[in-house]
């Protein structure tokens, strides 16, 4: 393989080009990760050097460990998301363009987002986290601390146990599920499913008509985290309540998978709202039925503060 100086070697009137090649060689030569690369290898002498101009010079021009990066968008190396490194390949130095820090915490990113499906829920909520949260207030430290207890302890495959986060609007409740959902998708790996529980319900009733619900049924009974948003704000039916959320609840007991639920309501509320529907009236024991299964798979939380929508 002929260098770049025996080319210019070869040209006539190559004084200029000489002069140029001299001026393009030092400057790459006071690369401190070049320099670094050469004082590494033994091997490399002045006619590698001189092989590998070209290549080396491609290196300089590209920006390394994300120094200054303006994100993805707008990376200046020639593959957006990757940073070079030098090797020898054969007789010469070469470049590999492996991921770079940011694209490997962006796919990070997204791998952890794809572990969170959700129906309904805003953008914002599918990425809280703790650090969003305002611990500022005493009345919700206990909480909060409660959510991030929940985090530390949970064990994929093993926790059975779930939350019921209630109190009043807008008080961060949903917000709270959003940071617990992430976390443990970014920590644990846990694959989870968020549910705004009213939307939720209206859109099995309109599975009648497609044949659907079964399909929609068992891909929340067997989700490894399911997240019942606003449980207690939707319209109930006995249908819903024994045929729906009853079956859901009755196959996740029995299979130990865990719930988290958020509610206006506290646990005698929301029984007192599960039992009774605008057809068939007051039926308190099937929601007693389904109140065991919330309060015996559920720890209480009692979240206060004022209302952060206002």
């Amino acid at each position: 393989m002929e260098s770049i100086q025996e080319s210019f070697n070869k040209m006539p009137g190559n004084k200029k080009f000489q002069q140029q090649y001299q001026e393009m060689k030092k400057a790459i030569m006071a690369d401190a990760d070049i320099r670094a690369f050469i004082d590494e290898h033994d091997e490399i002498d002045d006619k590698m050097v001189d092989r590998s101009l070209a290549r080396l010079y491609e290196y300089t021009t590209q920006a390394k460990r994300c120094e200054g990066c303006p994100g993805l968008t707008n990376c200046i190396n020639m593959m957006q998301g990757y940073e070079p490194e030098l090797f020898i390949n054969r007789s010469v130095i070469d470049i590999r363009y492996n991921r770079c820090p940011t694209r490997i915490e962006e796919e990070k990113n997204k791998k952890r987002n794809e572990m969170i499906q959700s129906y309904y829920i805003p953008k914002e909520i599918l990425q809280a986290t703790f650090a969003d949260l305002d611990d500022e207030d005493p009345v919700r430290v206990e909480a909060i601390g409660t959510a991030i207890q929940y985090v530390e302890d949970f064990v994929p495959g093993e926790t059975s146990k779930g939350l019921y986060i209630h109190g009043g609007f807008g008080v961060g409740k949903t917000f709270i599920l959003g940071a617990i959902a992430n976390q443990l998708a970014k920590d644990k790996g846990v694959r989870s499913q968020f549910i705004y529980t009213p939307d939720f319900f209206r859109q099995m009733k309109s599975a009648i008509q497609d044949q659907s619900i079964d399909a929609k049924l068992d891909y929340l009974k067997e989700t490894p985290l399911l997240i019942l948003d606003d449980i207690g704000a939707e319209n109930i039916s006995s249908w819903v309540r024994d045929d729906i959320l009853g079956a859901l609840l009755q196959y996740r007991m029995t299979e130990g998978l865990p719930t988290l639920y958020s509610s206006n309501l506290d646990y005698s509320l929301l029984e007192e709202h599960l039992a009774y529907s605008h057809k068939s009236g007051i039926e308190e024991t099937k929601a007693k039925r389904i109140m065991e299964r919330i309060k015996h798979f559920t720890t209480p939380v009692f979240l206060e503060g004022k209302n952060r929508r206002t």
